[in-house]
């Protein structure tokens, strides 16, 4: 088992902590192939940084800390559930836990004089958003703020979720890129992907009219934030500076405006999903956003499903694979290369804790490169983080609806 990183050590270089806690040794083909992706290494471990700062205007360290742990475990990831409970277990020798909080560390039930409302509501929310993100609904998330939670904490745990839910899927794309061997060995055969049922063009919207199949669109759609969002009047020159970094449409963006709530993180985010979907190279941007399409239809948002639905048909200039995922994600995809991506990009979104080598097979025997294929993990993971904020800080909104 790896050695957990205790939060204090400092980072060097591009070194983070994912690197320590696969302690792969300089030379390893998977981190000389991570590290060809440098600023996503970065980026991640900025975001790490922010979300685990005791500085941090949110949530306490102690509760941030129960939060990733009970993600980790959710999912399935050993080396993550490690490294959060030596945290923890650190933090604790030096700021003694509350009786809920060990309880909650123990995996024991609260009871009576234990009881701790506010951290129930806050364990509540991220076990839901760990496995069912569709299901973190307004109630869901209007609990937070009724469990004493203020808007700047309810928007730092749900980054803090969103981010564990990417790291966890990093990691474990990472273990099963190192664990696919070169070239594949004799008798090995790819996991054969189901058949896309056939879409014969005359059932295709044109080129430029919106797909809609099963509650999904390609249209251009709107989002509603459930939480207050920040007034512009009010703003702090960090917030500002933020807000004209991150999109041009930010200051009048309820998405954008409910993030600044923490600007520190925003901006770590946004560095980190520029890096991902836009570097030169690897992976083609429209395979990017096809797999950003199947990991959003498979988490249930029609948000991120419509933006990236749309910019895989500007980018391939056709729409019929996203029919296909709009109507049914297993099996599609119009070749084998397509398919293997799209079956991926499932697989890591719904059990990266069972995701291996063999999950990589098929994209290995499509002819991806390595590069190719750490692309479409970082893309996977960096839309469990999207999806997780877009639906559980609001919901999408149809025009004219």
């Amino acid at each position: 088992m790896s050695t957990p990183v205790p939060l204090t050590t400092p980072v060097q270089t591009s070194e983070d902590v994912i690197d320590r806690l696969l302690q792969w040794p300089a030379g390893h083909a998977t981190l000389a192939v991570r590290h060809q992706r440098d600023k996503v290494v970065v980026a991640t471990q900025g975001s790490y940084d922010g979300l685990f700062d005791a500085a941090l205007p949110g949530p306490s360290l102690a509760e941030r800390l129960l939060v990733a742990l009970s993600i980790a475990e959710l999912s399935g990831s050993a080396v993550l559930v490690a490294h959060y409970r030596v945290q923890l277990q650190t933090l604790a020798a030096t700021a003694p836990l509350t009786p809920a909080q060990q309880a909650a560390l123990e995996g024991q039930p609260q009871d009576g004089v234990q009881a701790d409302t506010r951290l129930h509501a806050i364990l509540t929310f991220a076990r839901t958003l760990a496995l069912r993100p569709v299901e973190g609904d307004k109630a869901a998330l209007l609990r937070l703020p009724a469990a004493g939670l203020t808007t700047p904490e309810v928007v730092a745990l749900a980054q803090l979720i969103a981010f564990v839910a990417y790291q966890v899927r990093v990691v474990a794309g990472l273990q099963a890129l190192a664990a696919l061997p070169v070239g594949g060995e004799a008798g090995q055969t790819a996991p054969a992907a189901a058949e896309a049922p056939f879409v014969h063009p005359a059932h295709l919207p044109k080129p430029g009219e919106p797909v809609r199949v099963n509650g999904y669109t390609s249209e251009t759609l709107g989002w509603k934030a459930w939480l207050p969002v920040l007034a512009l009047e009010q703003a702090s020159p960090e917030q500002l500076a933020v807000l004209e970094a991150s999109h041009p449409a930010a200051k009048t963006s309820d998405y954008y405006l409910t993030l600044v709530h923490q600007p520190r993180i925003l901006q770590e985010r946004s560095v980190a999903f520029n890096a991902i979907m836009y570097a030169p190279g690897g992976l083609s941007r429209a395979e990017r956003e096809l797999a950003s399409a199947v990991v959003s239809r498979i988490n249930g948002c029609v948000y991120c499903a419509s933006v990236h639905a749309q910019r895989f048909e500007q980018l391939a200039k056709r729409n019929d694979v996203i029919y296909q995922v709009f109507t049914e994600p297993h099996g599609a995809g119009t070749n084998a290369r397509e398919r293997a991506i799209v079956q991926a990009s499932i697989d890591l979104t719904l059990n990266p804790g069972q995701f291996g080598a063999a999950q990589l097979q098929a994209l290995q025997a499509a002819g991806l490169s390595a590069l190719e294929v750490l692309d479409l993990i970082h893309a996977v993971a960096i839309f469990a983080w999207a999806n997780r904020l877009m639906l559980n800080l609001g919901e999408a909104v149809v025009p004219g609806g």
